[in-house]
C-alpha cells in the first residue's frame, strides 16, 4: 500500500510539474526556437549523448553502392507505370528528366553540409545549425514521415513483384482482404510486414555487414536493369513512343506534374549523408557518394522509363507491377517472372538503405531531446542505434500492414521537396551570412524574394490563366540572383568540397522544389497540413520543455557545457544542455 502512495505522489508531482513547464511555454519558445549550435559543438558534445561510437568502417564505394541502392529500383518500379499511364505518357522520361536535375542541385546543397558537418543528423543538424531548433525538428520530422511512409509503400510494392515472379497475375493474390475496414487500408499485406521485421533485425546487428549486403545485391541489381533495358529495346517497337496520342498526351502540365511524383524515385540519396559518422574518410567519400550516386541513378532511370514505354503503348501500361505485365503482354512471360524476381530484390537493397538511414535522423534527433533520449542510444557493441531502428521498424510495419500505395506516394512528395527547399535556403543563408559575416537582412530578404518570384511562377503555369506571369517572375528571379550575386560579398574560403558557382545552384534548387511543390494534388497539402500540425503541437507541448528539462538535469550533475545560442538580432552565451 505504502509503495502505491509513493507512486501516485511521484504521479502527483510529474504531473504538477509539467503544468507548471507548460505555463512557461512562450518564454521557452522565444528562447529556443532559434536557438543553434555551431558545428563543433554538433560534432563532439551531441555525440556524446548517444553513449557509444558509431563505428567508422564505410568506403566510397560503400557509399556510391548505398546511394544506388536506395535509391535504385523503389521508386522506378512503383512510379513509372502510374506516372506514365495518368501523367506524362511515353514522355515519362522527360519528368525522370526534369526530377534528377533538381535532385542533383540538391544533392549539390547536401554534400556541401555533410562535408562540413559530418554527422548522421543528415538535413535535420544542417538546418539546425543554421536557422534554429524549430525549423531543424520540424524537417527532421518531415524527413522521417518521408522514409516511413516511403518505406511502406515500398514494402507493399513488394509483395506485387513477388507475385509475378512466382506467375500470379493479380497483385492482391498475397493479401488478405478485410471486409470490416475501410477501402484502401483493407487489403493486409503480411509478406511486406515479414520483409521490414527481417531488414530491422539485419540493421540491428551491424552496419558494415549491412552494406556489404547492399553492395552484392545493388550490383546484381543494376546487371538486372541492364537486361530490362536491353531486352525492351531489342523486342520492343519505336512507334509506341509516339502512338496512340503523341509523346506528350497529356501537354506539358502533365509532364511537370508527373516529375513532382517521380521524384518520390530519387528519395534515398540524402541517407547516404546520415552515414557519416561511420565513413572513414567523409571530406573525399561523401561528395563522390551523394553526387555519384545521383547521377548514375538519374540515368538508368531514364533508360528504364524509355523501355517501359517501348515495349508497350503507355495507355495499356498497368499501375501495378508494370514491368512484369509489359513483358508479358510482348509474350515473354518468363521474362516478367524474372522481372518481378529482380525487381523484389532491388526494393529489399532500397529498404535496406532507407532503414538505415531513418534511423540515424532519428538517433540525432532523439540526442537534442526533442524526442525521448532513448532513441539516441547506440549499442556499444554493435554500433548501431538500436532502440531507434526498432521503433521505426515497428511503425512502418503498421502502416504497410494496412495502407494502399496510392494514399502515401503523394504525400511523400511534398515532405521530400520542402525539405530539399530548407536545405538550399541554408546553404546560401550559410554562405553570404555566417560564412561571410555578413548582416542577415540582406541575404534573408533575397531568399523571401526569391521564394515569392518562385510561387508566382509556378502558380502562373499552374492555372494556365495569367501567362505574363511567367516571363515576369522568371526574369525577376535571374535579375535578382545576380544583383544578389554583385551587391552581396561572399567571403567563403573553403578547404574541403564545396558547391561551385553560387547562388546559383542553390537557387535553382529553391525554384524546382517549390514549382515541383506546386504541381501536387489539394489533398497532398491537406494531409501535409495535418501532419505538420501534429509535431508543431509536439514541439510545443513536448520538445522544448524536454530541452529545458535535460539542461536541468545536466546542471545538477555539474555537465553544462557552454553553448552559443544565436538569433538574427542578437548573439547571447548562456549555460544549456
Amino acid at each position: 500500500m505504502e509503495v502505491v502512495n509513493q507512486t501516485a505522489a511521484s504521479t502527483n508531482v510529474s504531473f504538477s510539474s509539467y503544468i507548471h513547464s507548460l505555463s512557461k511555454t512562450p518564454h521557452r519558445l522565444r528562447n529556443r526556437m532559434l536557438a543553434t549550435w555551431t558545428p563543433e559543438q554538433e560534432l563532439n558534445q551531441m555525440r556524446l549523448r548517444s553513449g557509444a561510437n558509431m563505428k567508422r568502417k564505410l568506403m566510397w564505394y560503400d557509399l556510391v553502392a548505398l546511394g544506388v541502392g536506395g535509391m535504385l529500383g523503389a521508386g522506378v518500379f512503383v512510379t513509372t507505370g502510374r506516372v506514365a499511364r495518368s501523367n506524362s505518357g511515353p514522355s515519362v522520361f522527360i519528368s525522370y528528366i526534369i526530377a534528377g536535375i533538381s535532385a542533383l542541385l540538391s544533392s549539390l546543397c547536401y554534400t556541401e553540409f555533410s562535408v562540413k558537418i559530418p554527422v548522421a543528423g543528415g538535413a535535420f543538424s544542417y538546418l539546425r545549425v543554421t536557422f534554429g531548433e524549430f525549423v531543424g525538428y520540424f524537417a527532421g520530422a518531415n524527413i522521417l514521415m518521408e522514409y516511413v511512409l516511403s518505406n511502406a509503400a515500398v514494402a507493399r510494392s513488394f509483395t506485387e513483384y513477388l507475385c509475378c515472379a512466382f506467375g500470379e497475375n493479380d497483385s492482391n493474390s498475397w493479401r488478405i482482404e478485410v471486409d470490416g475496414l475501410v477501402k484502401g487500408y483493407n487489403m493486409l499485406d503480411l509478406p511486406a510486414v515479414a520483409l521490414i521485421i527481417l531488414i530491422t533485425i539485419c540493421l540491428c546487428n551491424s552496419t558494415k555487414e549491412s552494406s556489404m549486403l547492399n553492395l552484392v545485391m545493388t550490383v546484381f541489381h543494376v546487371l538486372f536493369f541492364v537486361f530490362i533495358i536491353v531486352a525492351a529495346f531489342y523486342n520492343g517497337k519505336t512507334e509506341n513512343l509516339v502512338k496512340p496520342a503523341g509523346l506528350a498526351p497529356y501537354g506539358a502540365k502533365g509532364v511537370l506534374d508527373g516529375a513532382a511524383i517521380v521524384y518520390f524515385s530519387y528519395i534515398g540519396y540524402d541517407s547516404v549523408s546520415t552515414m557519416a559518422e561511420e565513413i572513414k574518410n567523409p571530406t573525399k567519400s561523401l561528395p563522390i557518394g551523394i553526387v555519384g550516386s545521383v547521377i548514375i541513378v538519374s540515368a538508368l532511370y531514364c533508360l528504364m522509363a524509355l523501355a517501359l514505354c517501348v515495349m508497350v503503348p503507355y495507355d495499356q501500361i498497368s499501375d501495378s507491377a508494370s514491368f512484369s505485365l509489359a513483358f508479358q503482354k510482348m509474350g515473354w512471360k518468363w521474362a516478367g517472372n524474372v522481372v518481378g524476381a529482380g525487381a523484389s530484390l532491388g526494393i529489399v537493397a532500397s529498404l535496406l538503405v532507407a532503414m538505415l538511414g531513418q534511423a540515424r535522423y532519428l538517433c540525432v534527433i532523439g540526442r537534442a531531446r526533442l524526442v525521448p533520449l532513448w532513441l539516441a542510444k547506440v549499442h556499444p557493441s554493435t554500433g548501431t542505434p538500436l532502440n531507434a531502428t526498432i521503433f521505426l521498424g515497428v511503425c512502418q510495419a503498421s502502416i504497410a500492414l494496412f495502407t494502399e500505395l496510392n494514399i502515401v506516394i503523394e504525400m511523400i512528395s511534398i515532405g521530400t521537396l520542402l525539405v530539399f527547399y530548407l536545405v538550399a535556403n541554408a546553404l546560401i543563408y550559410r554562405r553570404y551570412v555566417i560564412a561571410s559575416n555578413n548582416p542577415p537582412q540582406h541575404t534573408l530578404l533575397y531568399l523571401f524574394i526569391l521564394s515569392c518570384t518562385s510561387l508566382g511562377f509556378s502558380l502562373s503555369w499552374k492555372l494556365e490563366q495569367q501567362w505574363w506571369g511567367l516571363p515576369l517572375c522568371g526574369g525577376s528571379m535571374i535579375i535578382l540572383t545576380a544583383f544578389f550575386q554583385y551587391m552581396v560579398p561572399c567571403d567563403f574560403h573553403s578547404t574541403g568540397w564545396s558547391v561551385p558557382l553560387m547562388p546559383w545552384p542553390a537557387a535553382t534548387s529553391i525554384f524546382l522544389n517549390v514549382f515541383l511543390m506546386t504541381t501536387l494534388p489539394k489533398l497532398s497539402y491537406q494531409r501535409f497540413g495535418l501532419w505538420a500540425c501534429l509535431v508543431t503541437l509536439f514541439y510545443v507541448l513536448y520538445g522544448v520543455h524536454a530541452t529545458y528539462q535535460g539542461e536541468a538535469e545536466d546542471t545538477s550533475t555539474g555537465s553544462t557545457n557552454h553553448i552559443n545560442f544565436s538569433t538574427q538580432q542578437e548573439k547571447l552565451d548562456i549555460q544549456v544542455l
